[in-house]
Parts: C-alpha cells; structure tokens; sequence
C-alpha cells in the first residue's frame, strides 16, 4: 500500500524566500516532514517573502483564525515606473513621473490609516464568475474587481533608500493587498510607483521571531528531528480566551454535544468562539450560546 505520510499535527512558520508560491512551500513542507495533510495560512505572491505560516494535521482546522488575523509587511516602493501586476515581477508599462520628496510622502501617509477602500489588482487570486482573476488577466481580458473596504492601522517611512525607493511598514487587515497600497501612495504623490519587494513581518500570532528557512529545515538529516520543529497546534490561540472543561464534557464535545454553560463561567464570554481544553490539551473551539456551549471545531489526537 501506498504511504500517505504520518499524522502529525502542528505549526511550522517558513520565512519564505523570494520566487516560491505559498503552494510550493506546501508541497515541500509536506514532503521534507512526510505528512499527510497540510496547508498555508495567507497567500503570498511569489515576489514577496516572510512569514507563512503552515498548519499540519489538526491544525488545519485553525487555518481561519490565523488567516483572518492581521497583517504586518514592510515594503519598498520605487516611483517613476509601473508594471503591469504592480510588482517587480511584472512588465512595465510606464515610465517617468516625479519622484516624491521624503517629506512628501510623510505628509501623505496618514491619508491612508483607518478604514479605507481599495481596488485589489488584476493579477490576483480573487475569483471572477468562478475564475481567477490573474488567468483572465494574463489572457488580457479586462479584469473588474469590485473595491473593497480594507483598515490599516499603522503606515510609517522608514527610511528612503534610494532617491526613488521608499522603504515603509504598514500594519492592516486581512484582505488589504499591499501592492494597491503602494500604487495609491504613489498616485496620491501625483506619480506612479510599484513595489521592488515586499515582505511580511507578521501574520495572525505568527511573526518572523517564530520562523525557519526552508533551507535550515533540509539541513536536518531525520525526517523524526525535522517533525520536532513543529509548534504546538493550541499555539495559534495564545491571544483567544479558553475553558477549562471535565473530562466528561471534553467526551461530550468530541461527540459533537453540547454543554450546559452554567457550570463555567462564560457570561462575559458570551457571542464569541474560545478554545475548550482538557488537562491542557485543545479539545474543541465552542461558541458560548446563552443556552449552550456549542461545539464549532472539534480535535481528534
């Protein structure tokens, strides 16, 4: 019979190198741990590097609560030129235009913090009637995407490091695509700009404190040793509230049953989703219901 890998459950944060896609990592990640299962936790474009988080076995079914966290990228804008995915892996389509002033773009920046709308780019992943909108894209179809409302919380210049390149650090939602950004930014300057690079500093929980180079984890001769390297599932929920439940209602909530919230206290926990545990270890991720405490995801080690 043919192996289907080993049921390991984990985290494993790559520091992705530049000219990789997200689903490679996967497939390299899965193969160098021979696991059965696995998948990433926010795109990132080929161009980009950073933080991507991985989620083996169990973990998957947390995929979500990393995805939906926010973001944080720093990213070089080079003006007086674009391309036509508004990266550098693109071609580019014009040229000239000024080249903004250190202080110029200080003083633009704030315009962008907050709740804001952007348009994402035609070469992404977004679905158009079922397709992805960078195949219709590279078929030269016209491309419509519908703009979206994205928040930034932070957009700082740290510094200029050419007299055309801006190097800057933005913290945002989920959803904000960061070569829009610098488009509007340099648009905004009354010029035209793409990113020359682009990495993700932060992702969800995860940060680049927590990763490892694929090459780092190739170095570790024993497929055994390179599984050891994996963070605990329950560790993406650090910043989530938690319930302690019995073993017997831990038995309940494996079966797919709910629990009486009066034995726990819960009330200020009420509408949201927490992790329910046992002796330590994750059982399930409940919503507290005035009524129940209703199983959402349920673990199975």
């Amino acid at each position: 019979m043919k192996h289907k890998g080993d049921k390991v459950s984990g985290w494993l944060i790559i520091d992705k190198e530049a000219g990789m896609g997200s689903t490679q990592v996967v497939g390299k990640t899965r193969y160098l741990l021979q696991a059965a299962k696995n998948g990433h936790c926010g795109t990132l474009d080929p161009f980009a590097t950073g933080v991507l988080p991985i989620a083996f076995g169990e973990a998957t079914k947390l995929i979500p609560y990393v995805t939906d966290g926010d973001k944080e990228y720093e990213f070089w804008l080079k003006f007086g030129a674009t391309t036509d995915t508004l990266d550098c892996d693109g071609i580019v389509i014009a040229e000239g235009g000024n080249i903004p002033t250190k202080e110029e773009i200080k003083a633009v920046l704030p315009q962008f913090v907050g709740e804001i709308t952007q348009i994402p780019p035609a070469f992404s992943a977004i679905k158009i009637n079922g397709q992805r909108a960078y195949d219709l894209a590279r078929k030269g179809q016209e491309v419509e995407i519908p703009e979206r409302k994205i928040t930034i919380y932070g957009l700082e210049l740290l510094e200029m490091c050419e007299s055309d390149v801006a190097h800057c650090r933005v913290r945002c939602s989920k959803g904000t695509y960061v070569r829009t950004l610098g488009a509007d930014i340099a648009k905004k300057l009354g010029t035209i700009g793409y990113l020359k690079a682009l990495r993700r500093t932060k992702c969800g929980i995860f940060d680049v404190f927590d990763t490892i180079l694929l090459e780092n984890l190739k170095k570790i001769e024993y497929v055994e040793e390179r599984q050891k390297v994996l963070l605990p599932v329950i560790t993406c929920l650090r910043d989530i509230a938690d319930i302690a439940v019995t073993e017997a209602d831990a038995v309940k909530l494996k079966q797919g049953q709910g629990l009486s919230p009066k034995a726990y206290q819960t009330s200020d926990l009420l509408g949201k989703e927490v992790a329910a545990t046992c002796n330590g270890n994750l059982v399930a991720m409940v919503r507290i219901e005035e009524q129940k405490i209703a199983p959402v995801r349920v673990f199975n080690f």
